[in-house]
C-alpha cells in the first residue's frame, strides 16, 4: 500500500535543502498515524501512532501556537 505522505502549507515549500522545507510529514496508515522528517524521506524512520495520541499531539500544537 503506497502512503500519501503531507506536510503543512506553512513549511515554506522546500525541499529539503535547507530553505525551510524541513518539517514533519504525515500520512494515515491502515493501523493509524505515522510521522516522519521529512529531510529523511523514504529513507528515514518513522514513528507509528495511535489515532488518540496524535488526536492529543495537534491539540497541544494548536493550543501553543
Amino acid at each position: 500500500m503506497a502512503l500519501t505522505w503531507r506536510k503543512s502549507s506553512r513549511s515554506g515549500g522546500g525541499s529539503g535543502n535547507g530553505n525551510g522545507g524541513d518539517c514533519v510529514e504525515v500520512a494515515f496508515g491502515p493501523k493509524g498515524p505515522l510521522l516522519r522528517d521529512s529531510k529523511n524521506g523514504d529513507d528515514g524512520r518513522v514513528l507509528h501512532t495511535s489515532p488518540t495520541a496524535f488526536d492529543a499531539l495537534l491539540d497541544t500544537l494548536k493550543r501553543d501556537v
